[in-house]
């Protein structure tokens, strides 16, 4: 029996000298995420808040003249689309009037 896994350790030792370097990196990618699957809970809570810290860091909030301009574009927008619909709708309902 022991003799089986010495054969088993000597083969797995040659099989490393001649794996090739991208063999090593997949092992070594997939030994990382067996260690960050091992974390705990708090720790993965941790990580993902200073991820959302950094990223809200990144945020290029807008000055109050662009706060103005970008709110009067939406409501002219809105304004306008809901003129169109209710203009289609009212055209749809004189032709179908007309023909029936």
């Amino acid at each position: 029996m022991a003799e089986a896994v010495d054969k088993k350790v000597a083969k797995e030792k040659s099989s490393d000298k001649n794996s090739t370097k991208k063999e090593r990196k997949v092992e070594k990618k997939a030994n990382k995420k067996v260690i960050v699957e091992k974390k705990s809970l708090w720790t993965k809570f941790r990580i993902f808040c200073n991820g959302v810290k950094s990223e809200s860091g990144k945020i290029h909030w807008p000055n109050k003249k662009d706060m103005i301009k970008y709110s009067v574009a939406t409501i002219v927008f809105v304004v306008f689309f809901a003129l169109f619909f209710y203009l289609i709708d009212v055209i749809f309902a004189l032709i179908q009037t007309l023909f029936n």
